[in-house]
């Protein structure tokens, strides 16, 4: 009984943090897409010019997004592990979000990273950058779309942790002899 509150209390922590960890990510996002993403995205190839960490937009985006994705992804794997002798409808509340994350940031490395180096050598003007504009185009409305796909993925963790939040903590059922 005492290690089932204690599982109880370990969940609820984590989910707290998860709650607002995924809030900062998912508004950072929108922000970021809005502001950053809709200037340097505006009319490429000229507008990469604008791209994060450039001198014309001397802005660290890793500062706001890192420490947030870190806390997410110790609260969203922590949460599941402490939550894990739930039912499973709840144990699914609690899945959803760490399978989120863990999809969002393969998906990142994977395709995102090698993307932006092809963005930064163009504005950069690398001699084995992306010389054909429209293929620089389609590289950027490419990178906006799959942008708000993360978007959506990360609304979806956001969602299924607020309703998990939301409900009371399910006690696990009783084993019948």
């Amino acid at each position: 009984r005492r290690l089932r509150c204690r599982g109880a209390r370990f969940t609820r922590m984590f989910l707290w943090i998860s709650v607002v960890a995924w809030g900062l990510l998912v508004g950072g996002k929108l922000s970021d897409l809005r502001v950053l993403v809709g200037a340097w995205s505006a009319s490429p190839p000229e507008s990469l010019n604008l791209l994060p960490y450039g001198p014309r937009f001397p802005v660290d985006t890793g500062k706001y997004f890192f420490p947030s994705s870190v806390a997410l992804l110790v609260c969203s794997f922590g949460g599941l592990i402490a939550g894990w002798n739930t039912p499973s409808r709840f144990r699914a509340l609690l899945a959803v979000p760490a399978v989120m994350l863990l999809v969002t940031l393969v998906f990142t490395v994977l395709w995102f990273w090698p993307a932006n180096a092809a963005l930064w050598a163009v504005a950069r003007g690398a001699p084995d950058a992306i010389g054909n504009p429209a293929a620089v185009a389609e590289l950027v409305r490419r990178w906006v779309t799959y942008d708000w796909l993360r978007v959506a993925v990360g609304m979806a963790g956001f969602v299924c942790s607020i309703r998990a939040i939301s409900i009371p903590f399910p006690t696990p059922p009783v084993a019948r002899v």
